[in-house]
């Protein structure tokens, strides 16, 4: 599991919107997240980077947590 401090997350739109861009980079992937701690763990066989560049594909800003 790798985990991911997202900020401006806030709401079901945006989980919808990363789910959609780390689950079309690997379809595998399984996501957890935290709205109110503004996270998300990700449990995938891509490396962090892969997964960092699909959360900014959906337009949020994340850091390795």
């Amino acid at each position: 599991m790798t985990k991911f401090n997202v900020p401006a997350m806030k709401c079901g739109h945006c989980t919808a919107a990363i789910q959609k861009s780390v689950t079309e980079a690997d379809p595998t992937a399984l996501l957890e997240f935290d709205i109110p701690g503004r996270m998300v763990e990700i449990d995938s066989a891509d490396d962090a980077a892969t997964l960092l560049a699909a959360i900014k594909e959906a337009g949020f800003e994340a850091t390795a947590a």
